[in-house]
């Protein structure tokens, strides 16, 4: 897979590209991140890339002349062009999924004041990692980079993502490792005893009752079955 990212500031990205299980799929080839620099499509000498808002305001906004250059320049056949932006539609695992299936995505980074309308015309879609606002599009771009290259095949083992919160519309259930007992609080025995069937079901309990008492929302689109609903009873008599 491809990821091309579009942004003001590539030197942002150096950590991120060097570091842990990114650094090591782009190394086995798994996946190929260019950086690209808005910068390098600006016509004027001093390589502006944004301007005064028409009609007044702070700030300032990004170029559409510029930012299309660069999008067009580096836009394939199969690329899917995302721009990073608060108006997005907000990001979630099925998303990532989603993106991990193309040959190639294009992220592109906003900054300052914001966009010119325009731009939008060049885009396929607009993510928002959330309902907040940031300087850039940087951070945001790396979290839809990360979560994408790590369900790519190779990057890390496939157990290890299909049991993540969001993967199968529930929180991930609580992990423990050693030691067994730590400032008295030990270890669930059903995880030590070695009965598997014992184990997943502990595991699917848990992690059903973890999403109904901190995201109680994803339970609307979850299948419960008749056991589900039973263990959401019991809980619901506690609270």
């Amino acid at each position: 897979m491809k990821i091309k990212i579009l942004t003001l500031f590539p030197e942002m990205f150096t950590g991120f590209l060097n570091s842990s299980i990114i650094k090591r799929a782009i190394d086995e080839k798994i996946v190929e991140i260019d950086l690209v620099d808005i910068r390098l499509y600006s016509n004027d000498k001093h390589h502006h890339v944004d301007d005064t808002p028409y009609g007044g305001g702070a700030g300032m906004v990004l170029r559409v002349d510029v930012v299309s250059e660069a999008i067009k320049a580096n836009k394939g056949e199969k690329s899917r062009v995302i721009m990073m932006s608060p108006q997005g539609v907000p990001y979630k695992e099925k998303k990532a999924y989603e993106l991990a299936s193309n040959e190639e995505i294009i992220l592109l980074c906003g900054h300052y004041e914001g966009f010119d309308e325009r731009i939008r015309s060049y885009v396929d879609e607009e993510i928002s990692i959330g309902d907040f606002v940031l300087t850039g599009g940087e951070l945001p771009a790396m979290c839809v980079a990360d979560s994408v290259i790590r369900l790519l095949d190779g990057a890390i083992t496939k157990e290890s993502h299909l049991d993540d919160s969001f993967s199968e519309g529930l929180l991930e259930y609580p992990q423990y490792t050693r030691p067994l007992v730590y400032d008295n609080m030990e270890v669930p025995f059903v995880l030590t005893n070695g009965n598997h069937k014992e184990i997943n079901k502990f595991r699917h309990e848990e992690s059903l009752k973890r999403t109904f008492l901190k995201r109680p929302d994803l339970l609307k689109d979850y299948n419960l079955t008749k056991e589900d609903e039973k263990i959401i009873e019991e809980l619901c008599k506690k609270s």
